[in-house]
């Protein structure tokens, strides 16, 4: 089956950000005739910034699941509390619903979104030609996901309420939440460095 034509093979540069389709200068830096923002036919250093997020967010993965996420302080004593003891203390105590939210939200799809951007990445490096439009879903479906990025702390923060309400408790940040902030942060950048277009530069390669 025939290459389908492309935009860059007919010397043509779409504007980062106002869209604008335009042909590429015969030399020197091109810039979009409409709002002057510099025109790249693919992202500078993708596969470079994106393996450079994505490695500080995997490091930062261990210590935003193994280092306390909130301390706890009330007339009972101290408390302090890993994302993973918190999902088991709602759901013992019959919060199943809230439980399973976080669950999902700080430890799922954190690292699910790690290792689709390490396939992805992966993928594009060694040039493979296999199940192009799969893999185009997949970054679709993270950037989906990376629209529900911080919808834990929103959660966690309701729960805070809930607790200093009900209970008279000082509640405070650990060292957990930070190393978590980074892991969501680190994985908006990854996935937002990683050019999708760069796994259809191969479609004119044998399989």
């Amino acid at each position: 089956m025939n290459a389908a034509p492309t935009a860059a093979g007919h010397g043509l540069l779409a504007c980062a950000v106002c869209r604008l389709v335009s042909r590429a200068p015969q030399s020197g830096d091109a810039h979009c005739p409409r709002c002057g923002a510099a025109l790249h036919a693919r992202k500078p250093a993708s596969l470079a910034r994106t393996w450079a997020f994505l490695i500080a967010a995997m490091i930062l993965y261990v210590p935003a699941n193994v280092l306390p996420i909130m301390d706890t302080s009330s007339l009972f004593g101290t408390q302090r509390d890993t994302i993973l003891s918190g999902v088991v203390f709602l759901w013992t105590s019959g919060s199943f619903i809230l439980a399973a939210l976080v669950f999902f939200a700080s430890v799922v799809v954190p690292l699910a979104k790690m290792i689709v951007l390490a396939i992805l990445a992966g993928s594009v490096q060694m040039r493979s030609v296999k199940h192009r439009r799969i893999r185009t879903r997949l970054y679709r479906m993270i950037e989906f996901v990376g629209r529900w990025s911080m919808l834990d702390i929103y959660v966690v923060t309701i729960l805070v309420a809930l607790v200093q309400v009900s209970t008279f408790a000082s509640i405070h940040a650990g060292p957990g939440a930070a190393a978590f902030g980074g892991v969501v942060v680190l994985t908006m950048f990854a996935a937002a460095s990683f050019d999708p277009r760069l796994i259809w530069d191969t479609q004119g390669e044998e399989s």
